[in-house]
């Protein structure tokens, strides 16, 4: 595997960027310099983070989210 973690990820089955190896790796997340450990989708080439927003859920059952811009640092988890 890379040692770099994909530019887009996210932990949504249905997205066409979800990758189960990558999420079992472990992946963090550094927003603005903060750690985030509720991000649902991340993309460091456009520089924004979707975040879920507490335990509400649309009308199909799936967490709402929040999309901000900003740094996105993404890194593997094993490695620190």
């Amino acid at each position: 595997m890379a040692d770099t973690p994909p530019d887009r990820l996210s932990s949504n089955p249905n997205s066409p960027f979800y990758d189960e190896a990558l999420l079992a790796r472990g992946i963090g997340v550094r927003f603005n310099g903060a750690e985030k450990t509720n991000v649902d989708e991340y993309c460091v080439s456009e520089g924004w983070v979707r975040l879920v927003a507490g335990n509400t859920k649309d009308r199909f059952g799936n967490p709402m989210t929040v999309k901000l811009k900003g740094k996105v640092e993404p890194y593997f988890q094993s490695g620190e």
